[in-house]
């Protein structure tokens, strides 16, 4: 299985901003035009794109729809999006605009009926994303902690044509604390479907770790802050991932 990076353009305000711990108020701009962010990130080489619409993530529904489709003229790599996709009528729109895969977050608890059709219908395009707080599933743009484990969510979805999952250590997003490798490959041990890491990666060693994680390979991660304040090389990265 081969190992993907997914740079992270996180959508606040029509600007490229991370967070810490998914706190809206401890947001940092680093770019306020994320089209040219998408650019340098394929400049770097890599080859896929992870986009985030945080305002949407709280609201419900889409909110950042023209920087998106920004960031989907400035780039050819393949984009997957998340934050406030609730229907089958917004995963439509989003893969219609051009968009390769739809992250469904909240929905997956709230309503995994709706995710499995969509799954079988569309398959390949559809990843679910699972926030953990020590375990736990958190939902609506991480403000609510529920009383589902995440493993049992993602257990939920075998066999529906899931394409992958993120699974986030929110108590580590933002931090550089190191990457959550046991919780990340304790997900790819229990599920068949692939296992994106996210969450506290902090250097090219993260990567590595990942990489080396024992019994059922991780499928790639996400990066994040490191990346942006330069404690992670592009270059290197793109090189540990193999």
């Amino acid at each position: 299985m081969p190992f993907t990076l997914y740079p992270a353009i996180d959508l606040k305000d029509g600007a490229c901003v991370r967070l810490l711990r998914g706190e809206m108020e401890a947001a940092t701009v680093f770019n306020t035009d994320p089209a040219d962010q998408a650019a340098a990130f394929a400049q770097m080489g890599f080859t896929h794109l992870h986009v985030v619409d945080l305002n949407g993530a709280f609201a419900g529904a889409p909110v950042n729809r023209a920087a998106v489709e920004g960031i989907l003229k400035a780039t050819p790599a393949p984009v997957q999006l998340g934050g406030g996709i609730r229907t089958r009528a917004q995963i439509d729109a989003w893969l219609e605009a051009g968009i390769a895969r739809v992250i469904l977050g909240t929905v997956a608890l709230r309503d995994p009926e709706l995710v499995k059709t969509a799954a079988r219908a569309l398959p390949g395009r559809i990843v679910v994303g699972i926030d953990a707080k020590d375990g736990m599933v958190a939902v609506e743009g991480w403000a609510e902690t529920s009383d589902m484990a995440a493993v049992d969510l993602a257990r939920a979805f075998e066999d529906c044509g899931v394409a992958a999952i993120i699974a986030t250590d929110i108590r580590r997003d933002g931090l550089k604390t190191g990457v959550n490798v046991a919780f990340t490959s304790g997900l790819a041990n229990a599920v068949r479907i692939p296992i994106i890491a996210s969450g506290g990666v902090a250097s090219v060693d993260d990567i590595r770790a990942l990489r080396a994680a024992p019994g059922t390979p991780i499928a790639g991660t996400i990066l994040g802050r490191a990346l942006y304040d330069g404690d992670i090389e592009a270059g290197e990265a793109v090189r540990a991932a193999g």
